[in-house]
């Protein structure tokens, strides 16, 4: 080279030594241009490795360890409907009770990074002791570390033996309380406890929920309306229905006074007319009968009242649930901590990533994002873009709401100093389940696109990204940046509009009121049920009495004794005529409302008397096994007992046919020959159909002459038998009943 220069020194410059000297400086530009982008491909890994010092924020592990050597109990700012914060003293009271240093996370559900957690935060920490990560249900992971602690035993036994809403502090208080047993029994319990549930014991749920209390004002209505209407309607149906059954219940005697001892002192007829008492001693003044038969309509109607109100009052007390959990009410502090933290965060870096959840964006994820942010706001129609990657539950402050989420976000971060309006693109990304929403507030772009239109790979994730334990958050993050460069521009800006505001905790976690929701349509469907009870009731009855009056004839009204009376009846006929009869005028007695004072004590009369000659024993008539009873005294049961019906209707006469007394009351008398043999003839009391045989057919009143069965299968006529009262019924029925009186052993 030095000779070359020799050689041309003292030459003038040629065209040739321009064009070498182009040649130089385009060689020394283009040497410029490399070292400018080497410098500038040396730069970007650079930042990406200052980016943790700037922006990153520190590990999921060390972020806990940091909050545990401030307080040994953490409660999470992300469950205030579930755990708030307020709840720390509770769980520090009941960490003193398990004997070892003992360390509370209470994070929200960590999915399958928990395993490794407790491990991770120990060794940050540096601290030996009892570590317990709790979530929104209870007890999810426990591990001791270099303490002895029955920690797997006590989180097992929590599992088994409370239900799923028990709650955080009741599941931690239930593993502290087995902790405190010692290894030994700790570890007999959990199997107990495993060993009962897989037998199908399960425990009982706490607390119920809006559907179980729409199932509680509905079966209260039910009741409300059911019951008293079942009593007010079923009650005269039973009562009309024991009067036409062939056998009613009979009328006992009061408890310590027999049959007989009621009318031992032979009171008669005008004995009780004088003094207004009846022979069984019960008075019968008109006001007395009066108020019996008011209190008698007003018992029906009062029990039903006094069953509603018991309904009504004791309801609220049997479903005394108030709450649907176990959480106390926030106060607004801890409704809005995370809130702040999130817009805190935002006004000093546009990603937040929240240091309690699993790490889901690297460091260079990170430096990509923020320069993906840093030109879509130097874009044309442009903006600020907010990313926050948080978990959303339905314990959180905004009840899981993602838009909400990001509206609140965006009036703390207003109020931040030097931000003023904070319109942008809110970015809503969970690490948890990796779903990513797009908000938008104030800048030139459709929010609608963004809220329906985002491609769903975005949104939600495919198969590889569901795989993945970071959801692919920072490849879609990615795509979505680059959906907004993409996205068209509006002529004005536009916003998501603002979100629903959530329920209350104090009026999520309430029950509604008993006497609400499902329980005005539980008061129809009472009403109806009580009317088909009603039908139902009513068709059984029928059924019933048909069946009794197939095997037992129905007792006759006194008009149509004389048509089916028989001259000649076995002995079975009269006693089960006999029990039928009294049974009927026992009915007749107790139900009446309408007979006169004289009427109701002769038909008393009458019926003590027919009680008299059966010992007071009405079933024993049709008892295969009761005391025997002749013909000629089941006889004068029939006609006393028939007696007592008929005064009851106000028929004085008390004279019965004379030819046979089961024809019924007699219609006149007149003198005829009965008798077979012989001419005499007498004056007796016919009924109706005898008076019209002793004028057209005097023969045939032989034949209608009633007769008994008698000694070794011998009819004997009703007023020839020895012994018998019957003698005096020529007399009349209330001299019948006299001659009973003093017949009887008790006078």
């Amino acid at each position: 080279m030095l000779t070359t220069l020799r050689a041309t020194a003292g030459r003038p410059p040629t065209d040739h030594t321009a064009s070498g000297v182009l040649r130089l400086l385009l060689t020394l530009c283009g040497l410029t241009a490399l070292l400018l982008t080497a410098a500038t491909l040396v730069a970007a890994p650079a930042r990406a490795a200052d980016a943790p010092a700037a922006s990153r924020p520190p590990t999921q592990a060390a972020h806990l360890a940091d909050r545990l050597r401030e307080n040994p109990v953490h409660i999470t700012d992300q469950l205030p409907r579930a755990v708030p914060r307020s709840m720390a003293p509770d769980f520090a009271r009941l960490a003193e009770r398990t004997g070892v240093p003992t360390y509370v996370l209470v994070l929200p559900g960590q999915g399958g990074s928990v395993e490794d957690l407790l491990g991770a935060v120990h060794d940050r920490l540096g601290r030996d002791g009892l570590f317990v990560l709790l979530d929104e249900s209870g007890v999810r992971k426990a591990a001791a570390y270099g303490v002895r602690a029955p920690a797997e035993a006590a989180r097992t036994t929590t599992v088994f033996e409370l239900p799923y809403d028990a709650g955080p502090l009741r599941s931690f208080e239930r593993f502290v309380d087995v902790v405190a047993q010692g290894t030994e029994k700790a570890e007999a319990r959990a199997d107990a406890a495993r060993e009962s549930f897989r037998e199908g014991n399960e425990p009982e749920e706490m607390y119920i929920g809006p559907a179980d209390r729409r199932n509680q004002s509905f079966v209260t209505g039910i009741a409300l309306t059911g019951v008293p209407l079942t009593i007010l309607l079923l009650a005269p149906c039973v009562r009309r229905a024991r009067r036409r059954f062939p056998r009613a219940t009979p009328l006992r005697p009061a408890k310590g006074r027999t049959a007989k001892g009621r009318t031992a002192k032979g009171r008669t007829a005008k004995g009780v007319a004088a003094t207004g008492v009846a022979a069984t001693g019960r008075p019968t003044s008109p006001r007395t009968a009066a108020g019996r038969s008011v209190l008698r309509r007003l018992l029906i109607p009062g029990l039903a009242l006094a069953t509603a109100a018991a309904i009504a009052v004791t309801a609220p007390l049997v479903f005394d649930q108030t709450k649907r959990g176990a959480a106390p009410l926030p106060g607004h502090e801890e409704m809005t901590a995370r809130v702040e933290r999130v817009a805190e965060g935002l006004a000093q870096d546009p990603v937040y990533v929240d240091p309690e959840s699993p790490p889901v964006l690297d460091e260079a994820q990170l430096s990509r994002l923020h320069d993906r942010i840093e030109r879509f706001g130097r874009s044309e129609g442009g903006g600020p873009v907010y990313v926050t990657v948080v978990p959303h539950l339905p314990e959180d402050e905004s009840a899981g709401d993602e838009e909400l989420f990001a509206a609140a976000v965006r009036s703390q971060l207003s109020k931040a100093d030097g931000v003023g309006e904070a319109d942008g693109v809110y970015v809503v990304a969970d690490p948890l389940d990796g779903y990513i929403d797009v908000f938008n507030h104030g800048l030139r772009l459709d929010s609608l696109r963004l809220l329906f239109d985002v491609p769903e790979f975005i949104s939600y994730g495919d198969d590889r990204s569901h795989e993945a334990d970071d959801h692919l958050l920072g490849e879609r993050l990615d795509a979505l940046m680059t959906y907004l460069d993409e996205s068209p521009r509006t002529d004005e800006p536009a916003s998501s509009g603002e979100p629903a505001r959530p329920v209350s905790p104090e009026a999520e976690n309430s029950l509604p009121p008993l006497y609400a929701t499902d329980f005005w349509p539980g008061l129809f469907v009472g009403a109806v049920a009580a009317l088909l009870l009603l039908g139902l009731v009513v068709g059984v009855l029928g059924i019933v009495a048909a069946v009794l009056r197939r095997r037992t004839p129905p007792v006759l009204r006194t008009q149509a004794l004389k048509l089916a009376a028989p001259a000649k009846p076995s002995e079975a006929y009269l006693r089960r005529t006999a029990g039928t009869e009294l049974s009927a005028a026992a009915d007749a007695l107790a139900e009446t409302d309408g007979a006169g004072w004289q009427d109701l004590a002769l038909a008393w009369e009458r019926f003590d008397a027919a009680m008299f000659l059966v010992d007071g024993d009405i079933e024993g008539l049709s008892s295969p096994g009761g005391p025997r009873t002749d013909p000629a005294t089941l006889l004068a049961v029939i006609i006393l007992a028939r007696g007592a019906r008929t005064a009851l209707d106000g028929d004085t006469n008390d004279r019965c046919c004379a030819v046979n007394p089961l024809h019924g009351p007699s219609a006149g008398r007149r003198h005829v020959r009965v008798p077979a043999q012989g001419n005499r003839r007498r004056r007796l009391s016919l009924c109706p159909l005898c008076l019209d045989a002793a004028t057209a057919a005097p023969h045939e009143l032989p034949e209608r002459r009633l007769t008994l069965p008698g000694p070794a299968g011998a009819r004997v006529p009703y007023d020839e038998m020895e012994d018998s009262p019957l003698s005096a019924l020529r007399d009349g029925i209330n001299r019948l009943a006299d001659k009973v009186r003093e017949t009887s052993p008790a006078r």
